[in-house]
């Protein structure tokens, strides 16, 4: 079989994901499920279907005992984030399917007023987070193509690699890949802000220097997006904190409680009688009470002013996931499932 059966196979199944290792079964991922096909490549069909999607620099690389990251678009049009790495002295790839078409905030089970009241600022700091395959870059590029559909905006978009390629509408976008375009993300953001940019987006905050070029580049005037892997607003906060050296810390949190927006925490959670998976979200808006709680390091009192302040458009993960069991979107065993404080959620349900 050739791989871009395999894909076609995975996109007409709704699957997220596709995992190809020589001399095993095809993987796919459905629905956050890990799924074993009667497939089984050997290692010369792997190697010629990984090779098919690789230009000579990345096959030298391969070949020289490199894992890499690449995109790529497929017949239908529709983005692919691939992983090409080495195990037990063969190749094997995962590989990623982003959709064709860019949903809307509303098709993605966000609030279309909360969400484009958001990305309308002039500056800022906006992260989307939550664990692997919870739709961070989803979320982010809903983001983009609204800003491309509503605003004239110098848009720059630094990610390892692109993943969904935006056309310009409104707006003008430069997308730049780290390892090709720009050796790693604090480069590209120090660069970034010569290029007169209104927004960047900047695919992974993973290390302190693109942590501080991210927060300079918002405290300086620019609208910035990106996304951590942290599982609420709370431990967003902190994340961001413990990544700085100690005798920089003062200084961070001052700036972070004045440059912070928004923090949007979703997971994907199965739904209860049909197929497919829903957003559940934490929504965190910087106000006075938030930034004055960074700048005491009181996070641990995060979650108390988003439970106070829901008119504003905050909540808590588990107002949401309550809600979802209340509409009877998702079970509650489900609900308990993805907690992370499964006692009170019982309680609120």
């Amino acid at each position: 079989m050739e791989l871009k059966e395999l894909i076609k196979y995975a996109r007409d199944n709704r699957c997220s994901d596709l995992h190809i290792t020589a001399g095993e079964a095809v993987a796919v991922r459905k629905y956050g499920e890990l799924e074993l096909l009667d497939i089984t490549p050997s290692i010369e069909e792997t190697e010629e279907m990984i090779f098919s999607i690789l230009g000579d620099e990345d096959i030298q690389n391969v070949q020289a005992g490199k894992d890499i990251d690449v995109a790529s678009t497929d017949e239908s049009g529709g983005r692919l984030r691939i992983n090409i790495y080495h195990q037990r002295r063969n190749l094997a790839a995962s590989i990623r399917l982003l959709d064709s078409v860019i949903p809307s905030f509303e098709e993605l089970g966000h609030s279309g007023k909360l969400f484009s009241k958001l990305v309308e600022k002039r500056s800022g700091l906006i992260l989307v987070t939550g664990p692997t395959g919870s739709g961070k870059s989803t979320t982010l590029a809903a983001m983009i193509d609204y800003i491309n559909n509503n605003m004239s905006r110098h848009i720059i978009t630094v990610e390892d690699p692109i993943e969904y390629v935006y056309g310009f509408k409104k707006s003008m976008i430069h997308q730049r890949q780290v390892g090709r375009d720009v050796p790693d993300f604090a480069t590209a953001l120090r660069s970034a802000l010569r290029e007169d940019p209104d927004v960047i987006l900047v695919g992974e905050m993973r290390d302190y220097e693109t942590i501080n070029a991210a927060i300079t580049a918002a405290e300086t005037g620019h609208l910035v997006l990106s996304t951590l892997h942290t599982r609420s607003a709370t431990q967003t906060v902190e994340r961001i904190i413990s990544a700085c050296p100690i005798e920089a810390q003062s200084a961070l949190i001052i700036q972070l409680a004045s440059v912070l927006t928004g923090v949007v925490t979703q997971t994907l959670v199965p739904r209860a009688e049909q197929e497919g998976r829903i957003a559940a979200t934490e929504i965190m808006l910087n106000n006075t009470a938030v930034s004055n709680l960074i700048k005491e390091k009181k996070t641990n009192q995060i979650q108390t002013v988003l439970q106070s302040n829901m008119q504003t458009g905050m909540h808590t993960m588990n107002y949401s996931l309550a809600n979802l069991v209340k509409t009877r979107v998702i079970s509650r065993d489900v609900a308990l499932k993805f907690s992370e404080n499964p006692t009170e959620l019982a309680k609120s349900i």
